[in-house]
């Protein structure tokens, strides 16, 4: 059996909308967008800073539905700040095809596109 690790969930260009260095870690996410895009919470994350490079790895937590809020925290908000675009994506270690959730929003963390190519992660190998 070949286990792969497969992207399995994306947020592109989401807004941090506050930093809170005191948490004890983690990312917080609108509920409507980790539902769009199958994040559960306590699932790990990758984020990446649009505007400083930096990434991490952390967990999700779930924030109110349609709140457009996306919440750094932790020792993570002294490298992600107020209005920092980010992408946040999810990965599946698996040996079976996946369809990636893949959404755009917009500076109000609203959906604006699905980004997903529909067709199951083991078409698209040439």
């Amino acid at each position: 059996m070949k286990l792969r690790v497969i992207c399995k969930s994306k947020i592109h260009n989401a807004v941090v909308t506050a930093a809170d260095i005191d948490y004890i870690g983690s990312i917080g996410i609108d509920h409507t967008l980790m539902t769009l895009t199958d994040i559960v919470p306590g699932e790990q994350v990758s984020v990446w800073n649009i505007n400083s490079g930096e990434r991490i790895e952390t967990y999700a937590i779930s924030l109110p539905d349609h709140s457009g809020r996306v919440v750094v925290n932790g020792a993570a908000a002294r490298h992600f700040h107020p209005g920092d675009r980010i992408i946040i994506a999810a990965f599946s270690l698996t040996d079976e095809p996946v369809v990636p959730k893949m959404i755009a929003v917009n500076e109000r963390n609203e959906l604006v596109e699905h980004l997903s190519d529909a067709r199951p992660s083991h078409e698209l190998v040439p």
